[in-house]
């Protein structure tokens, strides 16, 4: 199995369910891709580490990370500046930081739309 998430780290969904609750697998699997997250036990997606290497791969993997996690503002910039659309999934509590506004419309142009604070 862990040659196979290290491949293709979305295989990690078609592991049994204790497996999908080791930490090391779950590891390489989200360094391979970010959203193989979603298959993840819930204990892990409350893990910062094994968060922050899978929102770096892929920024919407924030959406289905820990509560917690998405107040977390180093996260979130990391996930906001892979993805900008990624920050529709941080916490209310984050809405008018303005480095966040900024790094998520320049990665995503299209995301001052959906802007929380000014964007200049």
């Amino acid at each position: 199995v862990l040659e196979a998430v290290r491949q293709y780290g979305c295989a990690l969904y078609y592991a049994a369910q204790p497996l999908k609750a080791d930490r090391e697998l779950v590891l390489e699997a989200v360094r391979q891709d970010g959203d193989a997250l979603r298959a993840a036990a819930d204990l892990l997606r409350a893990d910062r580490e094994l968060v922050l290497e899978a929102v770096r791969q892929n920024g919407e993997a924030l959406s289905v990370a820990a509560e917690p996690l998405k107040a977390d503002r180093e996260l979130v910039l990391h996930a906001v500046r892979q993805n900008g659309q990624a920050w529709e999934y941080a916490a209310q509590s984050l809405d008018a930081d303005p480095l966040l506004t900024r790094s998520s419309v320049a990665a995503n142009p299209f995301a001052v739309h959906g802007a929380k604070s000014p964007v200049c």
